[in-house]
């Protein structure tokens, strides 16, 4: 599984704690985990949690990758922005158990979290908790598993109904605001992570004309 971090400008100085407790259980898992960043850095192209949306919905629908970790300072922007753009369930979790009841009965791709709002003493122990808690066992596995059953269909069904609702991705950058987009995907490693990884098709295509 490829496991994205994107972080917004907010809390971009956070960026180092958060990839480090992602990629210590990425790694215990044999996932790859990849930083796109904000990295807070001076002068670092900004990123906004609308921006978290459209990236998360590039890479999730290039397959770039599988599920994307994001957030802001309270989380609830983040998951606003990411579940507006197409192909993204993205869920919030404030602590572990959130986590897991999120990727057992919803099944999405996303998850935002509060980077602000309770992140004091031991948030980087919350943290990898969180990490480990959504990645413990394989999404859309049910709670309680008596439940897993009407759980998956209801799931499938809110993918099946945002596949109708929601504009197709490519449509999406066709139309959106050129220099929004280009801000967008204009960090540090996105081109290296991108290249390698994104699957071949209209989105790899239309994103490598823009870089």
């Amino acid at each position: 599984m490829k496991v994205a971090l994107i972080n917004e400008n907010s809390q971009a100085s956070k960026n180092g704690i958060i990839f480090q407790s992602l990629k210590e259980v990425c790694d215990q898992k044999g996932y790859q985990a990849f930083n796109y960043g904000m990295y807070g850095k001076e002068g670092e192209s900004q990123l906004t949690y609308v921006q978290n949306g459209l990236l998360a919905s590039i890479l999730l629908n290039s397959g770039a990758a599988d599920f994307v970790i994001s957030g802001c300072g309270t989380g609830e922007g983040a998951m606003t922005a990411l579940n507006s753009f197409p192909g993204v369930v993205c869920g919030l979790a404030v602590e572990p158990t959130d986590a897991y009841l999120f990727s057992q009965i919803n099944g999405g791709n996303a998850l935002s979290i509060p980077f602000a709002k309770g992140f004091g003493w031991g948030a980087e122990l919350n943290l990898k908790l969180i990490f480990e808690r959504l990645f413990a066992e394989p999404v859309g596995g049910g709670y309680p598993k008596e439940r897993a059953v009407p759980e998956q269909r209801n799931a499938g069904i809110l993918r099946d109904v945002k596949k109708v609702v929601y504009r197709p991705l490519p449509e999406v950058l066709e139309k959106i605001d050129q220099d929004f987009l280009k801000e967008t995907i204009a960090g540090e490693h996105f081109k290296e992570y991108f290249m390698d990884n994104a699957e071949d098709g209209e989105i790899k295509e239309m994103i490598t004309a823009l870089l």
